[in-house]
C-alpha cells in the first residue's frame, strides 16, 4: 500500500516566555486555536487532537472539551519528554496514513514559571529527592543540570572537548536569537560573556543551559494534498524515527558519548530518501551546549569526538556560517518548549518565513527531540513539495 503523503500544514503559538496568568492548558488552547487560523481552517475542522505538557503536567483530555471539540476520532495524551513533539507529529502521520482521521491538532504547553518563582525552582521541586532519587541526591545528582553535567564531562574527558568549544556553541545561538523577535534573550553575547556567567553545574555555565518558560506551541497535522489547497506553505513530513535505548540510570560504556540520534537520525534520513549531506538546515534539542554538540555529532555533522573543534572553528555555526543551526536561538537563548522549539523554527525555515535570519536554502531539514538523560531520541526529516 502506498504511505498517504502528509504534511504540517498550520503552526501556532501562545505567548512564550515569562507570561503568566494562564494554566497550561488554557497555553494549549490558545496554540491550537492559532494554528487552525494559520492553516485557514475552523476549529470544527479538526478530527484529531494530540497533547502533551512538560513539567506542570497541567494538560490533559479536557482539552478537547476546552476547545469545544466534538466526535474526534484521535484523541490521546503522550509522554516522552523532549522527544514527545517529534514523535506527536510521528504517530499524527501514522494516523492519517491509516484512515483514522483526516486532520489533527497536535500540541504542547508548560507553566513552570510563577511570577514568585523562577525556573530553576520549578524544576528542582519537579526532580523530587525519595527513595532511591533521595539516595542520588545525596552523591550530587539531583536534576537534569547534574545529571547531563555528568555526562558532558564524560564526552570533555573522553575526546578532549573543552569550554571554549562549549561557549562556541551558545554565542553563536544568541546570534541568530538577535533575529528572532520571538526570542528571550538578545542581547548580543561573546565568548567572555559565556565564561563569565556562574557556574551551575561543573562543567556548566549560566549560558550552557536552556532558559524555563511558559507557553504552548501547535501544529496542524493533515494530508499533503489537503495541505496544497490551504492557507500556508505546505511543510511536507518525510521521514521520521525514533530510539529508546533503555538503560535509564544505568552505567553504561557509552553514557554521553553516543545519543539515540546515531540511530533514529540514519532511520529518518532512509525513510525520507535523502543523506546528511543534503540537509539544509538543522534544528536540535539543545537543552544544554553539550547536547547540541553531541547531537550533531551523532547525526554525522562531525566526526565522533571531533565536534567541539569543528564547530568552535570561525564560519561554522552562526548567521552565514556554513552549518545552519538552531536558526531562531534554540532553547538556550530563544525559548524553551521542550521539542517545540526546534520543531516550530523548523516549520518556519521551510515555509520560508524566517524574515532576517531566513536561511537560502530550506528545501530539507533535519529536527531532533531528546528527552529524559539521552534515554529517549525522535528524528524528523521535513521538506518542501
Amino acid at each position: 500500500m502506498t504511505r498517504t503523503r502528509t504534511a504540517i500544514a498550520g503552526l501556532g503559538m501562545s505567548e512564550l516566555g515569562k507570561v503568566y496568568g494562564y494554566t497550561a492548558n488554557e497555553f494549549a488552547s490558545i496554540a491550537v486555536r492559532n494554528a487552525v487560523t494559520d492553516a485557514g481552517l475552523q476549529l470544527g475542522d479538526l478530527d484529531g487532537l494530540i497533547m502533551s505538557s512538560g513539567i506542570s503536567n497541567n494538560v490533559g483530555l479536557d482539552l478537547q472539551g476546552l476547545l469545544g471539540l466534538t466526535d474526534l476520532r484521535v484523541l490521546t495524551y503522550m509522554q516522552g519528554y523532549g522527544s514527545t513533539a517529534a514523535q506527536m507529529v510521528q504517530y499524527a502521520a501514522m494516523a492519517i496514513d491509516a484512515g483514522m482521521a483526516e486532520t489533527i491538532a497536535v500540541v504542547w504547553a508548560d507553566d513552570p514559571l510563577q511570577p514568585d518563582r523562577g525556573g530553576g525552582a520549578a524544576y528542582a521541586s519537579a526532580a523530587g529527592a525519595s527513595g532511591w532519587r533521595g539516595m542520588m541526591a545525596a552523591g550530587g545528582l539531583y536534576s537534569a543540570n547534574t545529571y547531563y553535567a555528568l555526562a558532558a564531562r564524560r564526552h570533555m574527558a573522553r575526546y578532549g572537548t573543552t569550554h571554549d568549544e562549549l561557549g562556541a556553541i551558545a554565542v553563536a545561538q544568541r546570534a541568530w536569537a538577535a533575529m528572532n523577535p520571538l526570542a528571550q534573550m538578545k542581547t548580543p553575547m561573546t565568548l567572555e560573556d559565556y565564561h563569565a556567567s556562574r557556574w551551575i553545574s561543573e562543567p556548566f555555565h549560566l549560558l550552557d543551559c536552556c532558559l524555563v518558560s511558559n507557553g504552548g506551541i501547535a501544529l496542524i497535522i493533515t494530508s499533503l494534498d489537503r495541505a496544497r489547497d490551504l492557507a500556508q506553505p505546505p511543510v511536507e513530513i518525510l521521514g521520521w524515527a525514533q530510539t529508546h535505548p533503555g538503560r535509564v540510570g544505568e552505567r553504561n560504556d557509552d553514557f554521553g558519548l553516543v545519543t539515540g540520534a546515531a540511530r533514529s537520525g540514519p532511520a529518518a534520513l532512509a525513510m525520507a530518501g535523502t543523506s546528511i549531506d543534503e540537509i539544509d538546515v538543522v534544528e536540535v534539542y539543545d537543552c544544554y551546549t553539550y547536547t547540541a554538540l553531541v547531537t550533531l555529532e551523532d547525526y554525522g555533522f562531525a566526526p565522533k569526538g571531533e565536534g567541539g573543534a569543528f564547530l568552535a572553528q570561525p564560519g561554522t555555526l552562526g548567521p552565514g556560517g556554513s552549518l545552519a543551526v538552531n536558526t531562531g536561538g534554540g532553547e538556550l537563548s530563544s525559548y524553551y518548549m521542550w521539542g517545540m522549539t526546534p520543531l516550530s523554527e523548523a516549520v518556519i525555515q521551510t515555509r520560508g518565513q524566517a524574515g532576517e535570519r531566513q536561511v537560502e536554502r530550506h528545501d530539507r531539514v533535519l529536527v531532533s527531540g531528546n528527552g529524559g538523560t539521552l534515554d529517549h531520541h525522535a528524528t524528523l526529516v521535513l521538506g518542501t513539495i
